[in-house]
């Protein structure tokens, strides 16, 4: 018999972080960035939202960068200020079947990027924010996501600091390639806006509640905007694995290389997730782990 997210029992939910956190062990905390690095592999936290209701457990304070995560929330930002057409203009909206940096896939896709989840989509969609440098357009997407999502996103400057001290040879090989191509006119530039906005931090409540705007939007959203969205992570959230994870678990879903996921449980809420440890793919073990559990609970895989 199937149940609704909020019908989840706290003591089946600690149940299922228990198990979460043991098959995290054979993850691997990410090396490329150095203050990544230096995460607590044991480190979690998760929140499971619903217009009605809220779970924990967890280390609800602690921080985290969204990294990858906030690419959702580039594209709903610039859905809502610029429209589709435009937005599509720049980026497609197929899934690819090659990892989340790869220069392969964008020589493939002649400097078109094939969605905004990958790298490649993500830094020519950050080339779009308003802003005269960097710190000013992530600034701004910031402001807009506190204020829509009653969060508190802060510039995580250290982990800035961090990203920056060891150049990330496969982004600039993607923006040479998009210059190349006609893709970008100012690459550097573009690059600068993407690692700021990747550095925007919070707590897993602060996440929860973005993810809350794409399932209940406020007045201020469109629908469809959120729609896309939702349609683009369910393809393309969870890079190369995205797919499978489709026909297993159906939910939109967006993974980070600092360890957070966020799920969306269409017409329901969100859940969101805080585990360092990553599968060869970039995904948090533990994270994925309790979404599965959880939709198996709910039975309503839309596919």
């Amino acid at each position: 018999m199937s149940i609704s997210l909020v019908d989840l029992k706290q003591e089946q939910l600690l149940k299922w972080v228990t198990q979460a956190l043991e098959r995290s062990q054979k993850g691997k905390i990410p090396d490329y960035i150095p203050l990544l690095q230096k995460a607590d592999p044991n480190g979690f936290a998760a929140y499971i939202l619903t217009v009605h209701r809220a779970y924990s457990t967890g280390n609800l304070e602690l921080t985290f960068p969204l990294m990858s995560v906030v690419k959702p929330f580039l594209l709903l930002y610039l859905l809502a200020d610029l429209g589709s057409d435009a937005v599509f203009r720049r980026v497609g909206g197929q899934p690819s079947n090659y990892p989340f940096n790869s220069l392969e896939q964008l020589q493939i896709d002649r400097g078109f990027p094939r969605n905004p989840m990958i790298n490649s989509g993500a830094i020519t969609l950050a080339s779009l924010l308003s802003g005269k440098d960097a710190a000013e357009a992530c600034e701004n997407l910031r402001l807009w996501l506190n204020k829509l999502g009653n969060c508190h996103l802060f510039l995580d400057e250290l982990m800035l600091e961090s990203v920056l001290s060891l150049p990330n040879v496969r982004n600039q090989a993607l923006v040479q390639e998009l210059a190349a191509k006609g893709s970008l006119d100012n690459p550097q530039l573009a690059l600068n806006i993407y690692n700021y906005i990747c550095c925007l931090a919070g707590n897993i409540v602060d996440l929860a509640r973005l993810g809350l705007l794409l399932v209940s939007p406020p007045t201020a959203l469109k629908v469809e905007h959120c729609q896309i969205v939702q349609e683009i992570m369910t393809i393309s959230g969870l890079y190369e694995s995205s797919g499978g994870f489709a026909l297993k678990v159906g939910f939109p879903t967006k993974s980070g290389v600092s360890g957070v996921v966020l799920s969306l449980v269409p017409e329901q809420g969100v859940i969101a997730c805080y585990s360092p440890p990553l599968d060869a793919q970039g995904n948090s073990v533990g994270g994925l782990f309790l979404i599965e559990q959880i939709a198996k609970a709910l039975s309503i895989n839309r596919f």
